[in-house]
């Protein structure tokens, strides 16, 4: 895991939700994440799967908010590594506030 330190993926987490960000550290199922941003909800991607190979093709309907600095996710289930056209579609979206 450690060769994807530095790259752009997505975290799915068993309880506080899907991440994208650059990974920073790994041990178990701690992941830490700089640049990263929380993906609420999105359309124009089935998955993250999906999200992480094509990014969202309807950014105007996602819900992501702005970036953080850095997060620690806890529980984290499986790291999607994720391709520049995606990375690009991801950071594109307008941040999204309540």
């Amino acid at each position: 895991m450690t060769e994807m330190n530095g790259k752009y993926v997505i975290v799915r987490t068993y309880s506080a939700g899907v991440f994208a960000g650059t990974l920073v550290a790994r041990n178990g199922r701690e992941v830490e994440l700089s640049d990263a941003r929380r993906l609420w909800y999105w359309k124009g991607a089935a998955s993250c799967s999906e999200l992480a190979m094509k990014g969202v093709s309807r950014p105007a309907h996602c819900k992501f908010p702005a970036p953080m600095d850095s997060v620690l996710l806890l529980e984290a289930i499986e790291i999607i590594p994720v391709t520049e056209i995606a990375e690009k579609s991801i950071k594109g979206v307008t941040p999204w506030t309540a």
